[in-house]
């Protein structure tokens, strides 16, 4: 089994792993955002696999439920989960640490090979490639706030490689909490690696 929670908006839910770091997939009922996240189960395994980690989840249980809000149904998980101020090991930050590091990978990969225009969805809209990465780096930059890591903004890509490593330093340790930053490491690292892979799976989408 794979132990999961569920952040319930008005209007949107989402369903997330415990487990596995950005694995988390929203719809408009517990039901549908379960389904949603056992159907991109194989694409979370080439993540896994980049870190160089067996993936066999098996059945989602819903450990938890917790109460989303606006940034819920905009389409961002926003609340810890009673999990997320446990203790954590230095194999669990490590092995969470790994994830997050493939998610970064492969999403600079793909920024790599996209074309620049994008497919448009059913209504129109969405970010095109370069903005999307701006987006997703930028967002990054500020999500590292939350965890006490403060860098100005990015003149170059070496700047934000220097985030990310201090941001892999800060989450690859163990700690017992209580945390002083708003945000645990464990909450960290998920919504971290959760908007990297929600915008590389979209990008890999409107590229085909």
């Amino acid at each position: 089994m794979t132990r999961i929670y569920l952040e319930a908006g008005a209007k949107k839910v989402f369903a997330c792993s415990l487990e596995w770091p950005g694995w988390c997939r929203s719809g408009k009922s517990e039901e549908l955002a379960i389904e949603a996240l056992v159907h991109y189960a194989p694409r979370y395994a080439v993540v896994a696999g980049r870190a160089g980690l067996p993936f066999a989840p098996g059945e989602p249980v819903v450990t938890e439920r917790v109460k989303g809000g606006a940034t819920t149904d905009f389409g961002a998980i926003e609340q810890h989960a009673r999990a997320d101020h446990e203790p954590v090991s230095a194999e669990t930050a490590a092995r969470d640490v790994a994830l997050m590091r493939a998610a970064w990978q492969l999403f600079d990969e793909t920024v790599a090979i996209s074309p620049e225009e994008l497919r448009k969805g059913p209504r129109g809209g969405g970010r095109d490639r370069t903005k999307m990465a701006a987006h997703v780096t930028e967002a990054e930059r500020n999500y590292a706030r939350q965890l006490g890591v403060r860098h100005p903004p990015y003149t170059s890509t070496a700047d934000r490689d220097a985030l990310r490593e201090e941001l892999a330093a800060v989450l690859d340790v163990a700690s017992q909490g209580p945390w002083e930053t708003k945000w645990t490491p464990r909450y960290g690292v998920r919504r971290i690696a959760w908007h990297v892979l929600d915008h590389l799976w979209e990008m890999e989408d409107r590229s085909a």
